[in-house]
This record gives C-alpha cells, structure tokens and sequence, in this order.
C-alpha cells in the first residue's frame, strides 16, 4: 500500500484554534496563566453525544484552548504549525478557516487579526511548500449583522494565492441562528468573488442541508454527511457541484455516528458527490488530515486509486491557482504510478 502521507492534497475543512498541536496549547496556556482542562491536554480523541449538552461539553473546551490566544506571536505560531503539520501529510494547498473576532482584541481590532493571518500564512507558504489561504467564517451564535461586517472584511482581501482570503463561511452549532438570516453576508462574499463554504449537515439533517443549498448558494458545505439520508438532497448536491468537506473524525467524536466505519463516506462517492475529507480540528478529535485517508482505506475498503480520486477532489474543489491545481494533481497521478509497496 501506497503512504498516504506523500499522497498530494488539498486540506479545505481545518479550523484555526482546532489546527494547534497539544504542546503548543499547554505552551501556549502556562504563558498566559490559564488552567485548561485535563481534556485538552491528554491527547484523546473528545466523545460526546449529538445532543445539546454535548455541544456544550465540546464548544466548552474550544474555547479554553481558543482563550489562550492571545498575542501576535500566538496567531502566527498556530499557521506556521499548521502550514508544517499539512506539509508533513502531503498537503499542497490548505485553506484554513479562522473567525477574527475572538483574537481581535488581543491585536487592535478585526482587521489586525486578519492580516497577521494573512502576513504569516504567505511566509509559511513560502518556507513549507504549502500553499496556506483563509476562509473567514461567521458564527451562528452571534447576529447576523455581524457576519456581513465579516464579509466585508473578507471581500477585501480576496485572492486565490497563499494569504488571501478564498471563501466565506459559517460554522458553530447549526440548530441555532435562521440560515436565511445570513444569505445577505454571503451575498456580499460572493460579490468579491470569494467561495461559498457553510457548514451544515453534520448536527442535523438533510432539511438542514436544503436550506443552505437554498439560502447561501454554497460552492461547498463544511460536513454535509447527513444529505447521504435522502436521495433526493444528495442528488441536489451533485447536480448543483456542491463539494463536500467530510470530516470524519469530528462525526464519531460530535456523536453523529457511533463508529467510523458508520460515515456514509461510500455512500456519498458512489452518488457522485465531489468529497474532500479534512481533519476539522485535530487538537480536540485526535487525528489529522493523513488518518482520515487511512481510515477511508482501512474501514471503507478504498483502493490507492479510489484514494488518489479523493485527493483529486479535494485538489479541484480548492480554490487554488490553475497552476497549483495541474501541479498537485499530476502529482496524484505519480503517487498513483508508483510501485505498491504491498
């Protein structure tokens, strides 16, 4: 069997606090004199239930690990880190997702946040081999008011190339917030010729999915898992192109399934669906973006060629340079071309 750590890919679904490796948040905590919870700290991959009370348990330690950003030199350690970590599993292009308005008062406001973001992403771009753009997320928890003045901020920096902004999205518990509320921020993003990229369709389900399909004219959806229950949805997705951002690790850690081997990951191939499997947030589910090609190979049974197709629609439903992609995908082909190492 081929490694799929040297396998070229895209890496699109990865949250900015989430991307942190263990001991950089417990630097990153006794710097700052914070006590985190011994969770975050034990290497174990989070369980909890789909329910409400299990959000919390999991948006609780997000945001301890989150409180513990505090500084300029903290931002930048986190992309740098993460630009390493995806070059070390054979990422070529990785669009990082981060909301600036947690961090913005530790730097001088939202757009200071942002552009250390940014600054940074283009340096360890230029040092990894990886190519790091930004997606700028809104939250459902907070107004939707709030996300255009994001999109804005987004629409500014818009770009293809490693430290600009490539998309706009919306992440957090998707039982909360009117979907429709936020068509208008996406409006504007779309506008400045960024990616559509909400989440939905992991917490709930496909009802969930048509929404956003509807509202937001997603180019792709943060999960989307739950279309794989009506036919009917899925088949929307595929004909729409709609690419899929299937995470996994986040589905048994968030309990949507009990077991891996559960994600309807064939399921969503075999309809045709456009799926880019990402890690989401490796700090809190315990694995990065190689272990979710390794378990689509060991508990779904995908072939090395079925995995350089995966990888191939990661690389497509990026939104990277055409250079990028041709560069990336023929070296999928020379993955594929390699001897097997049995």
């Amino acid at each position: 069997m081929r490694d799929v750590a040297q396998l070229p890919k895209a890496h699109l679904h990865l949250h900015f606090t989430g991307s942190m490796r263990v001991a950089t948040l417990a630097e990153m905590a006794a710097a700052e004199g914070v006590r985190l919870p011994a969770q975050l700290l034990d290497g174990e991959a989070l369980r909890v239930p789909a329910d409400a009370r299990g959000w919390f348990r999991f948006q609780r330690l997000y945001d301890a690990a989150r409180a513990c950003v505090r500084s300029e030199d903290a931002l930048r350690r986190i992309v740098r880190e993460a630009a390493q970590d995806d070059a070390a599993e054979g990422s070529g292009r990785l669009e990082i997702q981060v909301d600036p308005t947690s961090y913005a008062p530790h730097v001088g406001g939202l757009t200071p946040a942002l552009e250390i973001v940014l600054d940074e992403a283009r340096a360890a771009s230029a040092v990894h081999g990886t190519e790091v753009a930004v997606v700028v997320a809104a939250s459902r928890m907070r107004h939707p008011l709030e996300a255009r003045t994001l999109a804005r901020l987004a629409a500014r920096n818009a770009g293809e190339g490693p430290g600009e902004v490539v998309g706009f999205g919306l992440s957090n518990d998707e039982r909360h917030g009117e979907t429709a509320e936020f068509a208008p921020a996406f409006a504007i993003a779309r506008r400045a010729g960024l990616a559509s990229v909400p989440h939905g369709g992991e917490l709930l389900g496909p009802a969930h999915v048509h929404d956003v399909l509807r509202h937001l004219v997603p180019d792709r959806i943060g999960h989307g898992v739950r279309s794989a229950e009506d036919p009917r949805v899925l088949a929307d997705l595929v004909d729409a192109g709609v690419a899929l951002e299937v995470c996994p690790a986040s589905n048994v850690s968030l309990g949507v399934y009990r077991e891996p081997a559960e994600v309807p990951l064939r399921t969503l191939v075999a309809a045709g669906a456009t799926v880019a499997l990402g890690a989401d947030d490796p700090l809190l589910f315990g694995s990065r973006l190689a272990a979710q090609y390794e378990d689509a190979r060991r508990l779904h049974g995908f072939t090395d060629a079925e995995l350089a197709d995966l990888a191939r629609s990661s690389i497509r439903a990026s939104r990277a340079a055409e250079g990028t992609r041709a560069r990336l995908l023929a070296g999928v082909d020379d993955w594929l071309a390699a001897p097997d190492r049995g």
